[in-house]
């Protein structure tokens, strides 16, 4: 099932409810990218009318451009057409609404930019950028799409039955408010990415600033062993990693110098899982608790950072410019 973030449904506005196309079945969807409105001059001119033959007859040349548009989409076999937002004009006019309407087509817009490449995935259809390429082998197959109401006076475009291979997946999220919503997308996009690192890698490791600080005892030992500049450089890569801990116990309202002492000794012991824990604000065995973290996401992290310091130390000079 695809749900298109849309409240627009062919003329259907979930604000002022107009009335047009809301269900199609045996759809052949079409994804495009061009606008059925009047094109506009590439610079910002302005035409001054004299009579009203001119106006008649911009008018007329505007109806024959619309209308030809439609007819093109018509002939392709399309009755649901998804139309990309555009910021350069309209993407779609009254006239043109009225059209595919009379047409029995369904008509979805202010499809966002960033949507596309998913859509045509699920849908197994190619986005057309001109009228010309209104094809049927560009179309994608639904057995239902309609406009639901999923509550509040809110509705979305429910796209079912896609006969597409694409393995992809939608998820609504609603809430009382903007918020609420933002942040239900947020906590979706880090278990994603979780997840995300576990198929590439599937080793764990213990959490709570627990294998930062193990790793920055481990590092400062070695450093002692070593003499000159390397000593150097190895005991600060050593202390830079206290910042892990240091920042989750500021985040969690603890004493991050106290927790970070305290932490440091315990690992000293041999207590190599000892962790922050959070919600006894105290240290403990980490893993007792269950605290795991993707052992990519440390690796990714380390390693970024240190390419960034590396391309810093590559800088020689700075030229001021204006």
């Amino acid at each position: 099932t695809v749900w298109v973030r849309c409240m627009q449904s062919s003329g259907i506005n979930a604000e002022y409810g107009a009335t047009g196309v809301t269900k199609m079945e045996r759809a052949k969807v079409a994804l495009i990218q061009f606008c059925l409105s009047p094109p506009k001059t590439d610079m910002d001119n302005q035409v001054v009318i004299s009579d009203y033959t001119q106006m008649d007859r911009i008018l007329r040349e505007e109806r024959a451009y619309i209308l030809d548009l439609c007819k093109k989409i018509k002939k392709s076999g399309a009755n649901v057409i998804l139309i990309q937002k555009s910021i350069l004009r309209d993407a779609l006019n009254d006239m043109a609404l009225h059209f595919l309407t009379k047409m029995k087509v369904m008509v979805v817009k202010d499809i966002e930019r960033d949507e596309i490449d998913f859509i045509s995935r699920t849908l197994g259809c190619r986005p057309i950028a001109s009228a010309d390429h209104m094809m049927p082998e560009h179309l994608g197959l639904a057995d239902l799409v309609e406009e639901v109401h999923v509550g509040g006076g809110n509705k979305v475009v429910s796209i079912t039955g896609c006969q597409s291979t694409a393995r992809t997946c939608s998820i609504l999220v609603q809430g009382s408010n903007k918020l609420i919503t933002e942040e239900a997308d947020r906590s979706i996009h880090d278990a994603l990415c979780v997840i995300r690192c576990l198929v590439k890698n599937k080793n764990m490791i213990a959490g709570g600033g627990a294998p930062e600080t193990e790793l920055s005892i481990k590092l400062s030992q070695y450093a002692a062993t070593l003499s000159g500049i390397e000593s150097h450089c190895i005991k600060a890569f050593a202390e830079s990693l206290e910042i892990i801990p240091f920042t989750l116990a500021e985040n969690a309202g603890l004493s991050p110098i106290n927790i970070v002492t305290e932490l440091r000794n315990r690992h000293s012991l041999g207590e190599v899982y000892a962790g922050i824990n959070v919600k006894k604000s105290c240290i403990t065995n980490i893993t007792e608790e269950n605290v795991l973290q993707p052992l990519l996401v440390s690796i990714s992290a380390i390693s970024l950072a240190s390419e960034t310091v590396r391309a810093i130390l590559k800088i020689d000079d700075i030229v001021n410019t204006r």
